[in-house]
């Protein structure tokens, strides 16, 4: 099936792996055709024109999207992105990936994503706070509490979901904390909220390494992205006595066979923007990390990491997918033949979305939670995830990919079967 999008262009890579591996779980099911053809476009698509007036006086236009794919469970949820690669495509699979990972933690939100077409580290914090007010403004038609709630992603952050929520509330005339989620704590964002993705990662590693018999204490672990997902990852599977002998981010790779001290690489990058020339470490290419002999490899970049090109030169037993799509259909493939076991993003890295879900109660109750209840929560939330998608994989002989697409498509369509088609 060849997705034409709202652009009109074809699908790219992470659009059309995401399509195959929906498809080949719907084969598996024995699904009804008519509900994979509606599960195959989404239901909205906003493209904005956001002009801003830059520091030197000029004016600049920059385009936005804002893609909502299901509403069958609830609500739309999912992140915006401000890159320079951001496309129409790349969101619409965003928010297709979305709508499956909602599902996958049984949470009642569909799927949406939203992006900027622009370089955040070319903006000042001026220019960044118009651009961010104008375009929520643009996409202010489509969201709110009880219709899209969006999240920070790729270059977005508290700050910038502060101000979304700040435009958003002066247009309504009183405060709406419950528009976004991962908010600073201050004017209502949740304990636990920034950890969460990464903590979400490592303990799916742990459910994982359990079944696998694997003893995290001595576990040799690759992290690539040394983001907000891969730090927290890799400082928490450190704490379980794990072994981090490589970690990158955009500008580079460092590697130390005995391992790396986590707290001190943070502290490292926090000071010189980049991991890259931490003391006593060297430098490794993004290639050569990948194919490090090592227990576990963390993927918590960007999309399209392993591939067909560089799949059968990874040798990890585990793969646990911080990041969005990774991993490329026929590099998921030979990953399966090879029979290394990977933990999908969509269950992954649902950590972000099960608290970001948290908060969102927590805004509309005006009832906060303590960070361990939070913690207690999540982990409780993707252990039970976890055993439904290994329970389906073991059952039915398929990948753990291919289970979780099962049963987060099994409840998507259950939902829209029940509700009917309109009119």
């Amino acid at each position: 099936m060849v997705i034409q999008t709202a652009a009109g262009g074809q699908d790219n890579e992470l659009l059309s792996a995401t399509m195959r591996q929906i498809e080949f779980a719907a084969d598996k099911m024995g699904l009804e055709s008519g509900l994979l053809k509606i599960l195959s476009k989404p239901k909205r698509t906003l493209t904005v024109s956001i002009p801003v007036r830059m520091d030197d006086g000029s004016t600049e236009v920059f385009e936005g999207y804002r893609v909502q794919h299901n509403l069958s469970l609830g609500p739309a949820k999912g992140g915006i992105r401000f890159h320079p690669d951001v496309n129409m495509e790349e969101v619409i699979a965003l928010a297709m990936l979305m709508t499956y990972k909602c599902a996958v933690v049984n949470i009642p939100y569909g799927g949406a994503k939203g992006g900027v077409i622009c370089n955040p580290k070319d903006l000042s914090l001026s220019e960044l706070e118009r651009l961010t007010r104008r375009f929520t403004s643009e996409i202010s038609i489509i969201i709110g509490p009880e219709k899209d709630i969006p999240a920070p992603d790729v270059y977005t952050n508290p700050q910038i979901m502060a101000w979304i929520m700040d435009t958003f509330s002066m247009q309504h005339g009183f405060s709406m904390p419950a528009v976004v989620t991962g908010k600073p704590i201050e004017i209502g964002g949740s304990e636990g909220r920034n950890e969460a993705t990464g903590l979400g990662v490592v303990y799916t590693i742990e459910e994982a390494a359990a079944r696998m018999k694997m003893d995290l204490s001595g576990a040799i672990v690759v992290v690539q992205g040394f983001g907000n997902v891969g730090s927290v990852a890799a400082l928490a599977l450190e704490q379980l006595g794990s072994k981090i002998i490589a970690v990158s981010d955009s500008k580079g790779g460092i590697f130390d066979e005995k391992s790396l001290n986590i707290t001190a690489v943070s502290e490292y990058k926090k000071q010189t923007g980049s991991v890259v020339e931490y003391p006593n470490s060297s430098l490794i290419a993004n290639e050569e990390l990948l194919a490090l002999d090592c227990d576990i490899l963390v993927l918590a970049a960007l999309e399209n990491q392993i591939n067909e090109e560089n799949a059968n030169q990874i040798n990890a037993k585990l793969v646990a997918e911080g990041a969005n799509g990774p991993t490329t259909y026929r590099g998921d493939q030979i990953l399966n033949q090879r029979g290394i076991i990977v933990i999908p993003d969509i269950l992954a890295n649902a950590g972000g979305v099960v608290v970001s879900y948290f908060e969102w109660v927590q805004g509309i109750q005006h009832f906060f939670w303590t960070e361990a209840e939070v913690k207690r929560q999540l982990q409780r939330r993707m252990s039970t995830s976890f055993g439904e998608v290994y329970d389906i994989c073991t059952d039915q002989g398929v990948s753990m990919r291919t289970a979780a697409y099962i049963l987060a498509l099994s409840r998507v369509t259950k939902a829209m079967s029940i509700r009917g088609l309109y009119p």
